[in-house]
């Protein structure tokens, strides 16, 4: 007769089975790949503030992560590079889920405790797609164009969705917001350990933290509006990811200066990933 294991072993075989996750996310190779991916994050920031510098002075591209990675699959090592940068987002993936259950036991503040792993599990979502992503141009060379719109198209072809995508729209105009104000508050500050910093590498993180965060917020909120505009008119190819909202603000009244500005930022951005890969409480 076939004994059936009772909810006791079933606890206790999660219970090491999360232990043995937690283990590995928390391993010294992990945990220098995770930091290897936060840097990588900013070789896509500055490529990304260099390309929107560059639609702003009249040239094509596309000013998002696709541009920045297919940038970098141009280059005759990029495919190489493009495979480092896939184990660093897989690295980042596996400590961010983690942390989404385990991590931040340095905040005394139980709902501020769970914000930072509710944020931590949208990170893992996040840099998982950016670890497709840069695997898929690894293997085929270039990026397609065009995602965000086809994205968009797929929200609005769905029963009620125009009212899904401005949903969606306004929950992203709410993150670009809660972005700006964490780089006005520095609240990027309390995830990090400067112990170790010179003065000069504490403001230089500040600043470029503060400068990058907002500007950041600024493009992600004005990606909020667009697919709010897009919900309106039923025009997918109004919200094509970060790259429109970029081009928007360059048909804005002094939109060149603008869109120059938010280049910067978003390269102090990539300047600040940097620094954070090696400060960031990586735990």
């Amino acid at each position: 007769m076939v004994s059936t294991p009772d909810a006791s072993d079933v606890s206790r075989v999660g219970r090491k089975a999360g232990r043995g996750a937690r283990d590995v996310a928390h391993s010294m190779p992990v945990r220098i790949a995770a930091r290897g991916g936060i840097g990588a994050n900013g070789v896509l920031h500055l490529l990304i503030g260099w390309l929107a510098m560059q639609i702003a002075l009249g040239s094509g591209g596309q000013a998002d992560q696709s541009g920045a990675l297919g940038a970098i699959a141009a280059d005759p090592l990029g495919r190489m590079v493009l495979w480092v940068l896939v184990v660093g987002f897989a690295a980042v993936v596996l400590w961010r889920a983690v942390s989404a259950v385990w991590g931040f036991g340095y905040l005394g503040d139980r709902n501020r405790r769970l914000t930072k792993r509710l944020i931590s599990a949208g990170l893992a979502v996040v840099y998982a797609a950016l670890a497709v992503l840069a695997a898929t141009t690894a293997l085929s060379g270039r990026t397609s164009s065009g995602g965000g719109g086809q994205a968009t198209a797929g929200l609005l072809g769905l029963p009620g969705g125009q009212v899904i995508t401005a949903l969606v729209g306004l929950g992203v105009l709410v993150g670009g917001g809660v972005m700006i104000w964490n780089g006005w508050q520095k609240n990027f500050l309390e995830d990090q350990d400067l112990s170790g910093a010179g003065r000069r590498k504490q403001r230089l993180n500040v600043r470029t933290g503060q400068i990058g965060f907002i500007a950041k917020g600024i493009a992600i909120g004005v990606l909020g509006i667009l697919l709010g505009v897009a919900a309106l008119t039923v025009d997918p190819q109004r919200a094509n990811g970060v790259d429109s909202a970029l081009k928007a603000l360059r048909e804005q009244p002094y939109g060149v200066f603008l869109l120059i500005a938010v280049g910067l930022g978003i390269a102090c951005y990539g300047i600040f990933c940097f620094l954070d890969a090696r400060y960031h409480r990586v735990t």
